[in-house]
């Protein structure tokens, strides 16, 4: 029986950090075998209400969203009978109640096929810049304060005011940590992680494995042992992301997913499709 491949959780040019273009992206995804390829351009408006310095301190720039939804759509039709593609978005949680209205209007304006949901931010700064790791003095703060603050994020954000589908790269915040030992674990904060957990299986969620690791201690994220407890509190919703921004990543270290995935007794990916959840066989 032939495989199906889904990717559900990549950027082109259209994003401000994408560097591939829409159609080289399509191109790469049919010709690797996706069947369901899902485009989720930043909108990043956690950085607009929270006045955050943008991607490291680059002049803010946002995702025009009439011309990539339009142009998407395009590419989309192009591609029927040969691969879905599913134009998406990904949305930057912030506890700032500022952002809702304007994920919601967005919403309401360009009917997004699906929403990841992810947390960048600490609401000051991105996880990626050095800075959140230190106190106002340079020093390096201590590992449990930021994790912690980070999980308490994310689990404000399964309760978000908009509506979504996935919950993002999970354990993100560990990407660029300075730590000697970087690794966020289940064992050191179960009971944080298990209320993150069982509001995703409450709430209907997909809890996302995202191959877009690097600089993490793990191959994916988050890593097997989330995974495992993921599983055993009942939750069976969770999708491939390989979070590509070029050609060269997508469908990136599938293989190595989807093997920890039936390691751990997972038989299938969910696919979002405007409402609609699709199980899709490993």
């Amino acid at each position: 029986m032939k495989t199906i491949l889904t990717d559900v959780h990549t950027h082109t040019k259209f994003s401000p950090d994408g560097r591939s273009d829409i159609g080289d992206m399509l191109k790469a995804a049919l010709k690797k075998g996706a069947a369901y390829y899902g485009i989720s351009e930043h909108f990043d408006y956690d950085y607009k209400v929270d006045r955050i310095a943008f991607y490291g301190g680059a002049e803010a720039s946002y995702t025009d969203a009439e011309a990539y939804f339009s142009r998407a759509r395009e590419w989309k039709r192009r591609y029927e009978g040969k691969m879905e593609v599913l134009v998406g978005g990904e949305f930057g949680y912030t506890d700032n109640p500022a952002a809702a209205p304007l994920y919601r209007a967005l919403i309401e304006v360009y009917s997004p096929d699906f929403i990841v949901n992810s947390v960048h931010t600490n609401g000051v700064l991105d996880y990626s810049d050095p800075e959140v790791f230190l106190d106002k003095n340079g020093k390096l703060k201590d590992k449990r304060e930021i994790y912690s603050q980070y999980l308490a994020r994310v689990k404000n954000s399964v309760e978000a005011a908009y509506d979504y589908d996935i919950i993002g790269h999970f354990t993100y915040c560990m990407r660029c940590a300075p730590y000697e030992d970087k690794r966020l674990r289940y064992a050191d904060y179960p009971t944080e992680i298990d209320a993150i957990l069982k509001r995703i299986i409450e709430r209907g969620k997909i809890l996302e494995v995202n191959s877009s690791s690097y600089g993490a201690p793990c191959d994916f994220l988050p890593d097997e042992d989330i995974l495992g407890r993921y599983y055993e509190l009942g939750g069976r919703r969770v999708s491939f992301a390989s979070d590509a921004h070029d050609v060269s990543r997508v469908l990136d270290k599938r293989e190595k997913v989807v093997d920890a995935l039936k390691k751990i007794g997972f038989s299938c990916v969910t696919v979002p499709r405007r409402g609609e959840y699709i199980s899709v066989e490993l």
